[in-house]
């Protein structure tokens, strides 16, 4: 059963996740880490808006904040959101897909630390962020859900996820969170919080200058191209054919 879930959106995200948690207890025992493509420029009010939603606290962690059950850790703006065993680390790497956070580094550093225990999900959208992550996490044991494209605000990204990964599930937003509560039933799980203190002292890395094990791995994107190698396969970012533009901001 998960109990690690991972969801990325982009334009028109917001209500599609005040949907999702507006049903989920209190005592959820899954941790939930959500990444929305925002603006560099300003400080997010989106933990204090999911905050509101329902009953799980909402917050932008701290690099190596430990993992703990029944929270929601909203990556902050102008870093990528990486999940190691037992806590959390921030990074100022180098942008993938146009954005920083972006979905997909969250994605596969979750599928690298949990395989099977993570539950992942992408929702409204632009372009095809999320794509390459959750096709990742899939091939890792984890459950793939998508945003039922018909009735997400932008079907960019659910439609992009689709053609290319197996989902095992498409759903209405309003519907993603009562299945949630029928996927995470057993225990909470402890998360091997081995790292922790010593992520704790380190401060987010810079573009430019020391990389994460996870950066190492991907290598330095290059004029906007990240190439994964996995189990001897290479994965283009962006792909060839989809639809271009600037990816907006998502609105409440």
């Amino acid at each position: 059963m998960p109990n690690i879930v991972v969801i990325g959106a982009s334009a028109g995200g917001v209500p599609a996740l005040k949907q999702i948690l507006r049903p989920l207890p209190a005592d959820l025992q899954a941790a939930i880490f959500v990444v929305l493509h925002l603006s560099p420029l300003a400080p997010s009010q989106l933990p204090e808006v999911l905050d509101r939603a329902g009953s799980l606290r909402a917050s932008a962690p701290v690099n190596g904040e430990l993992i703990r059950p029944a929270r929601v850790y909203v990556a902050p703006p102008d870093r990528h959101m990486l999940i190691e065993p037992g806590c959390i680390r921030l990074t100022r790497g180098p942008r993938e897909n146009r954005f920083r956070p972006a979905i997909d580094p969250l994605f596969r550093t979750a599928a690298r630390a949990y395989g099977s225990r993570v539950l992942g999900i992408v929702l409204t959208g632009l372009l095809d962020d999320g794509t390459a992550g959750l096709e990742i996490l899939k091939s890792e044991g984890g459950l793939a859900v998508v945003q039922d494209p018909d009735e997400a605000m932008f079907d960019s990204m659910p439609r992009s996820a689709l053609r290319a990964v197996p989902v095992d599930l498409v759903l209405p937003a309003a519907e993603i969170g009562k299945k949630l509560l029928e996927l995470v039933q057993k225990p909470w799980k402890e998360t091997m919080p081995g790292r922790s203190s010593v992520i704790a002292q380190e401060p987010p890395t810079v573009e430019g200058e020391k990389m994460t094990e996870d950066e190492r791995i991907l290598g330095r994107p290059s004029n906007g191209l990240v190439r994964i190698r996995r189990r001897g396969a290479v994965v283009g970012r962006p792909r060839p054919g989809r639809e271009r533009g600037s990816g907006a901001q998502a609105r409440e």
